[in-house]
């Protein structure tokens, strides 16, 4: 019963020395994780660095802090006015991450920079974009802020980025994401735009009917041009058969007067066939055929007027109307008056 009693007393004051053991190892072990790195402070003062694994410190004279080197993305808005007098909002997309190209140089590295020197980047960077913005914009139309947005960011970029790798913060990118307009300005921008498209779909169809209409008149004109050449050769060639016919003719025993007026009179036919072929017509013809002739000295007579030497035969009278239909129309006449 001793012997229990003493190992037990044994194993009781053991037992807080090995705890204490077992603490400070476990203290001086530490991991540091990929894409990290840790500063070490020895006392208070600066040490060293810590790259990724396994590592040892001096139990409660070592103290180390993680330092994430991953890339960082934020969002910000600022508010800026343009050359035109026009207040918009822009949302702005920033990535940057810790230098830690130059580790090896301890104070002058980025890492060292950007733990010691900033105690709040972010909030920094805020600042000297706003700033780099405020000196961008109000130089640009509202217009040009639009079509130069790549350029703008670019130019805030160079900027921030070259004040903020002094505190070891490298800047990837800086993005203009949107530009917020307010409402009055978008409508009546909108309505810019709609007047403008609708100017445009108003020349355009005005230049297609002009095109149109010019395409039109050419096309008429050439067939007018191809008519017409077609009417000439036509009559080239009705002249031609008139004059081989009329040729024909005089070498028969008819006179040159004789086949002028059989040459009249056929084509006198052929103008009643065309109105007859054409369908319903009005034509108005004389109450007695026999008059025809009387138009035909007149078609002879103009026919003849250039030639002062040429007398036309006077026309025969019109022969009175026989109620009868025997030919005797001189049955009811006396003294040259006609029965009524």
């Amino acid at each position: 019963m001793f012997f229990f009693d003493r190992l037990l007393g044994v194993l009781m004051s053991s037992v807080v020395p090995i705890t204490i053991l077992l603490v400070i190892i476990l203290s001086a072990c530490y991991v540091v994780r990929q894409q990290h790195v840790v500063v070490i402070e020895r006392l208070g003062k600066f040490h060293g660095f810590a790259g990724p694994g396994f590592h040892l410190r001096l139990p409660i004279l070592d103290r180390t802090y993680d330092i994430d080197l991953k890339t960082e993305d934020e969002h910000m808005t600022f508010d800026a006015k343009t050359s035109d007098n026009v207040t918009i909002e822009l949302d702005v997309s920033i990535q940057y991450h810790v230098d830690s190209s130059n580790m090896a140089a301890h104070e002058n590295s980025g890492v060292y920079k950007s733990y010691y020197m900033l105690q709040d980047p972010v909030a920094q960077m805020q600042d000297y974009l706003a700033d780099a913005l405020r000196s961008q914009i109000p130089n640009r139309s509202l217009d040009e802020v639009f079509s130069e947005k790549d350029a703008i960011a670019h130019a805030i970029d160079e900027v921030v980025a070259h004040k903020m790798l002094e505190y070891g913060y490298v800047l990837v990118t800086t993005l203009i994401t949107r530009i917020k307009l307010p409402r009055e300005v978008q409508e009546s921008m909108n309505h810019i735009i709609a007047s403008k498209n609708n100017l445009e779909s108003a020349t355009n169809d005005a230049n297609a009917a002009r095109a149109k209409t010019v395409i039109a008149a050419q096309a008429k004109a050439e067939a007018m041009a191809a008519e017409g050449k077609g009417i000439a050769d036509q009559r080239i060639a009705i002249a031609r058969g008139i004059k081989d016919s009329i040729d024909v003719i005089q070498g028969s025993t008819m006179t040159a007067e004789e086949a002028n007026r059989l040459f009249e009179f056929t084509q006198w036919v052929d103008m009643m066939r065309g109105f007859a072929e054409k369908g319903a017509s009005s034509v108005v013809l004389p109450s007695d055929f026999r008059e025809s002739q009387s138009m035909f000295d007149q078609l002879v007579a103009a026919q003849a007027a250039p030639n002062p030497g040429y007398v036309p035969e006077p026309a025969p009278l019109p022969r009175p109307y026989d109620p009868t239909g025997n030919g005797n129309h001189d049955a009811h006449e006396e003294d040259g008056h006609p029965e009524r």
